[in-house]
């Protein structure tokens, strides 16, 4: 079973998100945020949660917070990283992948 985490937004607003793929959001949401940037941060939800997806606008105005619900701090994989910073950069936004899918790609790139 994965252990849940939360991004808390804003007003107080909380997502819950994987706490592994709630850690890989921390070191890119971070890294736009040092530049100053802002961004859209998106993902889907699955159908047991009703489906639809999340659409939020992050700025260096806006408070964020990456609440972990695991004592463990995960190990990060570098492909997902830079899947995620790459989608960060296009017009939708930083579209949150599964680590499936940053292997995947990372993959096709090779090939």
């Amino acid at each position: 079973m994965n252990v849940m985490g939360y991004l808390v937004y804003g007003d107080g607003s909380e997502y819950e998100i994987e706490d592994r793929a709630l850690a890989h959001l921390k070191i890119v949401i971070g890294s736009k945020l040092r530049r100053q940037e802002g961004f859209f941060v998106s993902w889907e939800h699955t159908p047991e949660e009703g489906s639809g997806r999340v659409s939020v606008w992050v700025s260096p105005a806006i408070p964020i917070q990456f609440r972990f619900v695991g004592s463990k701090t995960p190990e990060l994989n570098r492909q997902w990283l830079e899947a995620l910073a790459d989608s960060s950069f296009g017009p939708r936004g930083l579209h949150l992948l599964s680590e499936a899918e940053a292997t995947q790609q990372a993959s096709a790139r090779k090939a």
